[in-house]
């Protein structure tokens, strides 16, 4: 890093920005209704520059926007699957003792 052996004095750093001059803006007569206007801009009392109405402001002016195309929202490849509803079947389990197996098998044995 560049570290400078001395301090700059006041008189050469004055002389250093004797050239830092703020410049006047470039001002012109507005084509159409004369009033003064920065150059390149549109006019801010009518509303026109180079000849064409293209402020609210001016009276001539019609909306002429081009419509754009709607972006998609999503790519093909970032399209998620549609899932499919899937229908929860529950069985319901039937919890047995020991003596009820016991009655089971029993009356199975009888029905033989």
């Amino acid at each position: 890093m560049a570290v400078p052996k001395k301090r700059t004095g006041h008189s050469a750093q004055g002389h250093r920005r004797s050239n830092w001059k703020a410049t006047k803006p470039e001002t012109t007569k507005c084509p159409n209704c004369g009033a003064t206007q920065l150059a390149h801009t549109v006019c801010t009392e009518c509303g026109y520059y180079k000849g064409k109405a293209v402020s609210i402001k001016s009276p001539d002016y019609v909306e002429t926007a081009a419509k754009k195309p709607a972006k998609k929202a999503a790519s093909k490849k970032a399209e998620k699957p549609v899932e499919a509803k899937v229908e929860e079947v529950t069985e319901e389990v039937k919890e047995t003792t020991k003596d009820e197996v016991e009655k089971e098998e029993k009356t199975e044995k009888e029905a033989e």
